[in-house]
């Protein structure tokens, strides 16, 4: 049958059964099929089931369908190559598919697969694994289930050779056994690289014969309880017992599990920067102007995290050609990610080796320099046969002769940009696709930093922009998430910000956008959930919680709640008790005028989903009032709803390394006594009390009379950790239609701050006036 005949059976299944959703009813597949056309009936595994093979090339893959059953089924389909001998299930080769493709016909008595390839053979088999009933991932005998999976007839291949996944193990070492679980969770959704993050100022996981205190010394740190941006760095004599490291056997391990999925483990050892966890173990590759110790750092690092490699100095070069001898010896990639990123030229415009080296290259830029180091280290790489990917800051000076980019930066932009130079480049967007970022609304989150990435802003992501030049666009070749680990304490905790995000990173790496199907997707989602309840997959839920806008206007508040999920039920109530599944119905905005609590929570077929979202709406004189000369988060000043500890959570309006000015009109002119004011205090994230408060009040918003002020120190201002520090101002015998309130900023912050040098934040919640 033509790809034509398949799409034209396919549209007229669509008009006769009426179907709004690309995805028949019962073909629950993640990443979505490119064609797939539903049948009638069922086929059932059992213990006849019989798997014919060409040859013993496909016995593992076959291998794998196999045993899918042995536990939870408790019984094997039996493997054999004769191809004389019938089958219920075959595999057969098609030379004419694409590399990755794969033709997957179910009938109630038969099943055929056919590909060009291994890869292709895999991949029919994680769709049989997703059609199947969840239990059949159980670790324990399931009983009375019949092993049924729907009649279809499915064609299907990737719309990108590269489908990535990078795993930050450098800041949370993630042990090999729960890497390998990730890399059966990844495949399972057709993603096929894991980048490995082995190297960071935060721990060295990798072996290296030659050089073994890369491991002593480099995969160690010092016990921090704090989260990782109010970390301080270590001090003299301080032991060192977190971290980890992978011996060359435990990779040979991991790579081979991988291998057998079609997962290419891709490493990345980070240069000319965050390598303080290679400097700790070899300072003398440091620029030599640097004076203070070095050490494996917990955190963000201060002014630690700008020593990088000496670019002056051969002997950095021939250490580091010496680790990616035994890097390329033990990876079988095709690709070697050399970093390149974020590197601070803060001791190489100091740095006698480092001026000489461009003298006589003739540089007059200091970015020239980090082209030299990059150029000679991916010039080496290429020289054993393999290829170079390096992050988006290798389009600041002359990018390496072939080097793929990954674009990262914002809305990976850069990675474009190294498109239109002739690169190929990797779509990895950190305002999308890092999964670090808080998916859900974040008073349920653990915190985190950066915003939100939701499910919903992961899957509705496309990566071809409409104003690209086809021809660049035609050197896009992937996609890649990134689950970078600072916030991270365990696997559990990766688990949770991966899952389930990383199935719609795979669903936008290989089905075309024109099958973006949200609603569809969510159900197809409700199923590979529940295949990882039996796999025990710590994922979040996260995409059930409720968001809310508060806004404030003619003395009422408007309270809106929303989900990512369109499918819920939103129920609540206003008398202090929990809602229910047969609580009010929420259907539009609330209007409230006094104080009132509002408890809500999403609900299906009468089953609450998500948690419960608690609003105390508190009224005082300012609430509902608006707000002038402020930003466009001031009305959250206003509103009567108090933020939480995360100063990214929609209730704080925050500015950035300068003074603020704010009025509020309350309407008419009334007297008050006390103002507080809302302040946060968020230490690793630059957030402090501002340097001073001032209060004015005025009848006509032209002539104000200040009624009250309070400076801080520096020590009241940069004293670590996270809190809410509202300032009460008592007494005041004030009266006025307008209150202005003035904020100055504190400045940088100091020298022995986790951000050194860097601007302040000054974040304030409501303002409350009695």
């Amino acid at each position: 049958m033509t790809k034509d005949k398949l799409l034209l059976i396919t549209f007229l299944v669509w008009l006769v059964t009426g179907c709004t959703n690309p995805a028949p009813v019962g073909i629950n597949i993640i990443p979505q099929p490119e064609q797939q056309i539903p049948a009638k009936g069922y086929f059932t595994f059992n213990e006849s089931t019989t798997i014919r093979i060409e040859n013993q090339e496909q016995e593992p893959v076959a291998r794998l369908l196999a045993d899918l059953f042995t536990t939870s089924a408790g019984f094997n389909p039996i493997i054999n190559a004769n191809s004389s001998q019938t089958a219920t299930i075959t595999f057969s080769t098609n030379t004419a598919l694409a590399e990755e493709n794969y033709k997957l016909e179910i009938t109630p008595s038969h099943i055929s697969i056919e590909a060009a390839d291994n890869r292709g053979f895999f991949y029919a088999v994680q769709s049989i694994r997703q059609l199947l009933p969840p239990a059949i991932e159980s670790k324990t005998p399931a009983e009375g289930i019949q092993w049924n999976i729907p009649a279809v007839s499915l064609q299907d291949g990737p719309r990108f050779p590269y489908r990535g996944l990078l795993l930050d193990v450098s800041r949370c070492f993630i042990p090999k056994e729960n890497v390998i679980k990730i890399i059966d969770y990844m495949s399972m959704l057709k993603l096929n690289k894991l980048h490995l993050h082995l190297v960071d100022d935060n721990g060295w996981r990798l072996e290296i014969k030659k050089y073994p205190r890369l491991t002593e010394a480099g995969a160690w740190r010092v016990e921090r309880e704090k989260d990782f941006s109010q970390r301080k760095n270590a001090k003299a004599g301080e032991p060192t017992p977190v971290g980890g490291f992978y011996t060359q056997e435990d990779m040979k391990e991991i790579i081979a599990y991988a291998g057998a999925r079609q997962v290419e483990i891709i490493p990345e050892i980070e240069m000319p920067a965050h390598t303080n966890s290679a400097l700790a173990a070899f300072p003398e590759l440091a620029c030599p102007v640097v004076k203070d110790p070095i050490r494996v750092i917990p955190g963000m690092g201060g002014h630690g995290a700008e020593i990088v490699y000496c670019a002056g100095n051969d002997k950095v070069f021939s250490f580091l050609q010496d680790v990616l001898d035994e890097v390329m010896a033990l990876f079988p990639s095709r690709y070697i990610n050399l970093g390149g990123d974020e590197a601070s030229k803060r001791y190489w415009k100091i740095c006698p080796l480092c001026q000489a080296r461009m003298k006589a290259e003739g540089f007059t830029d200091i970015e020239e320099l980090q082209g030299y180091f990059m150029g000679r280290m991916a010039g080496y790489v290429k020289s054993k046969g393999r290829e170079v990917i390096g992050w988006d800051e290798l389009t600041n000076s002359k990018i390496p002769d072939d080097a793929i980019i990954l674009g990262w930066q914002g809305l990976g932009t850069a990675g474009y940009k190294a498109g239109q130079m002739g690169h190929r480049f990797i779509m990895t967007p950190a305002r999308v696709l890092y999964l670090i970022r808080y998916q859900g609304p974040q008073w349920f989150e653990p915190r985190t930093y950066f915003g939100n990435n939701t499910l919903e802003n992961v899957y509705k992501y496309e990566p071809v922009q409409p104003e690209w030049d086809p021809e660049v666009a035609k050197k896009l070749i992937g996609v890649q998430g990134c689950m970078w680990t600072e916030f991270c304490s365990s696997a559990d905790d990766v688990e949770y910000l991966l899952f389930p995000r990383l199935a719609a990173v795979g669903e936008i790496a290989w089905s075309g956008k024109d099958r973006k199907d949200w609603p569809g997707f969510l159900k197809r989602l409700d199923i590979l959930t529940q295949h990882y309840d039996y796999l025990g997959v710590n994922y979040a839920r996260s995409m059930f919680n409720l968001d809310h806008l508060v806004t404030g206007s003619n003395d009422t508040l408007k309270v809106a709640l929303t989900c990512i999920r369109p499918d819920m039920e939103v129920r609540y109530t206003t008398d202090g008790s929990k809602p229910q599944a047969a609580s009010t119905l929420y259907q539009d905005s609330l209007i409230v005028t006094g104080d009132l609590t509002i408890k809500a929570a999403t609900f299906m077929n009468g089953e609450q989903k998500g948690k419960t979202l608690t609003l105390p709406l508190h009224w005082n004189k300012a609430t509902a009032r608006p707000v002038t000369n402020g930003n466009e988060q001031s009305y959250r000043l206003t509103n009567g709803l108090r933020g939480s500890d995360k100063q990214s959570d929609f209730e704080w309006s925050g500015w950035y390394g300068k003074d603020a000015s704010f009025t509020i009109d309350l309407g008419k002119t009334d007297s008050f006594d006390k103002v507080t004011i809302g302040c946060m205090t968020n230490y690793g994230m630059g957030a402090h009390l501002p340097k001073q408060i001032i209060l004015s009040v005025s009848d006509d918003n032209q002539t104000f009379t200040r009624i009250a002020e309070r400076s801080f120190t520096p020590e009241q201002i940069f004293r670590e950790g996270i809190r809410i520090e509202d300032q009460f101002f008592d007494n005041l015998k004030a009266s006025g239609r307008y209150l202005r309130v003035d904020l100055k900023n504190p400045g940088k912050c100091p020298e022995d701050h986790t951000r050194p040098g860097q601007g302040s934040w000054v974040y304030i919640d409501e303002v409350i006036i009695k």
